[in-house]
């Protein structure tokens, strides 16, 4: 798709810095997170559900190896000259000692075509240790660090049993962006607590952020979390965004983000069969093309009103 320069993709950018066309293959690598074991917190995050996100074949009692074969099968036939990359998605995927992750990361960087690494993670678990061995690596591999932010307010981020703060997501990016590594972060738009009416200020602290790379999701409420049973006690705490209402938001959103800052996505939809809300019946690269044609009917793009709300 030819977004006509309206936002930075996610697709070239990749390609140029990988050398060719790439494909990102997540596993389950077995690793849990502190918001759930009890070292920051209990529960997990109110609107998580793993379910969501992990492929059939990402299930622990396969090794990263045999995960990363399943998933070069799946799309070789497609594409038998692909390369991929190995993607750490599920849960916290720097979250166990030293040793044991890196192990994992190597084991990934032996499978045959696998260039690199993304790995998912927290702002508060990425230690100086582990930061300088990606740094190794970033010169021989592709390395994207990834993490979870979600959002800028400390007090949603309480609300929604995040277990850090903003001022730790922006020391964990300063600190891996410093060491020449590759850091991407994901945002969730609609959270209870925050201005579903304006995000004016939300993407300009996150674009003030030094984050090459950006994913953007609406809130889904997932049945069984304890954020769709806070929903359920309490709906008007909540806006959940028709898909024509979410278009025009995440535009507004975008319009204050930095012009160079790589936007991965804009939407996830989760299986019908979780969710506790009726979705919207949109696949991924349908939701970008009315998002496009809805930039171009504004006559708008990336960055256009960046810092213009403070003139």
């Amino acid at each position: 798709m030819n977004n006509d320069n309206l936002y930075r993709e996610f697709g070239p950018w990749l390609k140029g810095k990988v050398g060719m066309k790439v494909q990102k293959i997540a596993i389950n690598a077995g690793f849990t997170c502190p918001n759930r074991d009890g070292t920051v917190g209990t529960g997990g995050c109110t609107y998580c559900n793993n379910q969501t996100f992990n492929p059939s074949y990402c299930i622990t009692s396969k090794s990263i190896t045999q995960q990363l074969e399943e998933g070069k099968l799946f799309f070789a036939r497609k594409y038998p000259e692909m390369k991929y990359l190995a993607y750490f998605q599920a849960y916290t995927n720097s979250y166990a000692p030293f040793d044991e992750v890196v192990a994992k990361y190597e084991e990934a960087l032996k499978v045959d075509n696998v260039v690199g690494l993304v790995i998912g993670t927290r702002p508060d678990c990425m230690c100086d240790r582990l930061l300088d061995y990606l740094a190794d690596w970033s010169g021989k591999r592709f390395i994207l660090v990834e993490y979870g932010i979600e959002c800028s307010d400390d007090k949603v981020l309480q609300r929604i049993n995040r277990g850090h703060t903003f001022s730790q997501t922006r020391e964990a990016v300063d600190k891996t962006v410093k060491r020449g590594i590759y850091t991407g972060g994901h945002v969730i738009l609609g959270l209870p607590g925050t201005d579903w009416k304006d995000p004016t200020q939300e993407a300009e602290t996150i674009s003030s952020l030094p984050l090459h790379t950006l994913k953007i999701h609406q809130l889904q409420l997932i049945k069984g979390t304890a954020m769709a049973n806070e929903y359920a006690r309490h709906p008007d705490d909540f806006h959940l965004f028709t898909a024509d209402e979410y278009i025009d938001y995440v535009i507004d959103y975008i319009e204050h983000l930095r012009p160079d800052l790589v936007l991965e996505r804009f939407v996830s939809q989760s299986p019908n069969s979780l969710l506790a809300t009726k979705g919207w019946g949109l696949k991924n690269h349908e939701f970008t093309a009315l998002l496009l044609k809805r930039m171009k009917e504004r006559g708008t793009c990336q960055g256009r009103l960046l810092f213009t709300s403070h003139s």
